[in-house]
């Protein structure tokens, strides 16, 4: 268990996630410029579950991410501008004082199992493929492209393959507390589908309106 600085968001971050920061509160400014001063600086991040981002007074979860700072930069008026890669999960034992930022002891948690199997990771694209079909036709002026998966690391791709589904903050909560791939590979693979039934059903309404 160890104390990490923390940045509550209104959205569930998972694993594999491009996170890109605006930061101007202050007590952001101030963990910004402590992120600075690290040789490997990293930050949690969890959803806000009830409240705000700005001003505090918020109810955040215990399931969050550690996220790795890859670029940062402050303006001349004090705002940062920072861009994080969402690495692992953790969990929030304990909530620090929220001065001069937000802290808390946490600890890391690693799945329960051994990974995703290729089986499911198949499962997976297979039904981003169906999600990103049915969005083409619903936005045929748009470009839709399929991402880059890393699929020499399926763990991490199959985070990847989630994030790109594009599934809803509290979906997204639900896949990072389950405990393993195998149990979270099925939910997932539902909420494709969902997903996915739901562009589909919206492509039909157009099509007979």
């Amino acid at each position: 268990m160890r104390e990490l600085a923390m940045f509550p968001l209104e959205q569930t971050v998972l694993p594999s996630t491009i996170v890109p920061l605006h930061i101007f509160e202050e007590r952001y400014r101030a963990l910004a410029r402590f992120l600075a001063a690290l040789d490997e600086p990293e930050f949690g991040i969890t959803m806000i579950e009830r409240g705000r981002e700005v001003g505090g007074e918020d109810l955040r979860s215990n399931a969050g991410v550690v996220a790795r700072v890859v670029q940062a930069e402050e303006f001349p008026d004090g705002r940062w501008g920072m861009v994080a890669m969402a690495t692992r999960r953790i969990r929030v034992e304990r909530w620090a004082d929220d001065d001069p930022y937000p802290k808390a002891l946490v600890e890391d948690w690693p799945d329960s199992d051994a990974g995703v199997s290729p089986e499911s990771l198949n499962g997976l694209s297979s039904g981003l493929r169906r999600i990103l079909a049915a969005a083409r036709l619903l936005a045929p002026d748009r470009r839709i492209d399929e991402p880059a998966i890393d699929f020499d690391d399926p763990t991490y791709g199959a985070w990847q393959l989630i994030v790109s589904a594009q599934l809803g903050a509290l979906d997204n909560q639900r896949l990072l507390r389950e405990p393993g791939w195998q149990n979270r590979a099925v939910l997932a693979h539902e909420l494709f589908d969902q997903r996915a039934e739901v562009l589909e059903a919206l492509v039909g309404y157009d099509c007979d309106g």
